[in-house]
């Protein structure tokens, strides 16, 4: 039973690793087509509308990335956490314990550090939460290919963390981006979840009912209030995740088989190209280090994140509440931390609800360079702590060879 859970766990770094390079060149395309003689066509092609007005679904191009395409994202989160909770690495409630409780650090530092930095400053009322989350995909990207020598480890920790940090990310979304709550609609989506629990109860396999289930759940949550994509996460969770005797593989595996792809090839490639394309000129980076805002950002990234895993990780194993993970010593473990100052998609995304409206659109623009320039330095800082760590832990293995 351990072999395909460990092949499935490998499964998913690959794609992950390969979805994080195509998403470092989307948002390196978007960021030059925003900054080329042509930049107007990346606002008017953002910002076309299209859709069925009817049902208030007539959203600009950007909306649609963003709650729609966004929202498969977030599907297959939902799956991999439901996996790793159910009969993955978060099964075992001791070998879990280490990355939860440093993903727990990782989102209460960051939000408090932002917090205080930005206080006063518009939208930071619910801009504290710009730093909370861990690109999973941009992450996975750079540990793999820096970290190639850190032992095993290294990658299920970082992928636990990453998992659990963005269903933080993602209850907050939830929370502090419902303005209103249309009764009815929120009665509605709670029906399609039920039909959708049901359905995997009973062992329905058909795509002929879920397909359109999935898409009428979306659009009941949409128009409940609540942000679009928690109907992909919800939908994730009430997955099955086991299979039954005779049954070559579970829904959930069959579903990422299928879908992660996607999401990491297409969806969320296409949010960083246009959640990215900020312009980098004089005045931004100007305001770079002087705008409360992107100072906050910065240090609820950079400081935040990196203090509060690798703090919280260290305390914890102290105290002996967990363990650490195998072959890694905290050296390591700070490694992953920087790494996990890498806040791109979810970040990008909450700088958008938060700010946009609340006060001048340039401080949008500024939250995004802050968060993709914040995102690159803790790239390089963490692949030059992995190679290190990777030539150390090589000449060990070197020596014990002898």
């Amino acid at each position: 039973m351990i072999q395909p859970l460990r092949s499935e766990l490998m499964r998913y770094l690959r794609i992950e690793t390969v979805g994080g390079a195509i998403l470092l060149v989307a948002a390196a395309a978007a960021i030059i087509w925003a900054n080329s003689p042509v930049a107007d066509t990346y606002a008017t092609v953002r910002d076309t509308v299209f859709g069925i007005s009817a049902i208030h679904l007539d959203l600009s191009v950007g909306a649609w990335v963003q709650d729609g395409l966004l929202a498969v994202f977030f599907f297959v989160a939902g799956l991999e956490l439901k996996r790793e909770l159910v009969v993955g690495e978060l099964a075992d409630r001791k070998k879990a314990l280490l990355p939860v409780i440093a993903a727990c650090g990782g989102v209460v530092v960051p939000a408090v550090i932002a917090a205080v930095i930005g206080f006063g400053a518009p939208g930071m009322d619910r801009g504290w939460a710009i730093p909370v989350a861990t690109d999973i995909a941009f992450a996975l990207a750079v540990l793999a290919m820096t970290g190639s020598k850190i032992p095993a480890g290294a990658r299920v920790f970082l992928l636990s963390l990453a998992v659990v940090d963005d269903l933080l990310a993602i209850l907050l979304i939830a929370v502090l981006f419902t303005a209103s709550i249309a009764i009815v609609w929120l009665a509605v989506s709670a029906v399609c979840f039920a039909t959708y629990w049901f359905a995997q109860y009973r062992r329905i396999t058909t795509p002929f009912l879920y397909v359109p289930l999935a898409l009428f759940t979306w659009y009941a949550v949409h128009a409940s209030g609540i942000h679009a994509t928690i109907a992909g996460v919800a939908l994730g969770l009430l997955t099955r995740v086991r299979k039954d005797p005779g049954e070559y593989e579970a829904p959930a595996t069959r579903l990422e088989h299928r879908i992660q792809p996607i999401s990491a090839g297409l969806c969320v490639p296409l949010f960083a190209l246009f959640a990215s394309g900020v312009p980098m000129n004089g005045e931004v980076f100007g305001h770079l280090f002087t705008n409360k805002i992107s100072l906050a950002i910065i240090a609820g990234l950079l400081v935040g994140k990196t203090v509060g895993i690798f703090g919280i990780s260290w305390l914890a194993i102290k105290l002996g509440i967990a363990t650490r993970p195998k072959n890694l010593v905290g050296r390591d473990l700070f490694a992953l931390s920087v790494l996990g100052a890498i806040g791109f998609t979810v970040s990008l995304l909450v700088a958008e609800l938060a700010l946009t409206g609340a006060g001048d659109q340039s401080d949008v623009e500024i939250a995004k360079a802050a968060v993709l320039v914040t995102s690159l330095a803790a790239s390089l800082m963490g692949s030059a702590l992995l190679l290190r760590r990777g030539r150390v832990h090589q000449a060990r293995r070197d020596a014990i060879k002898e």
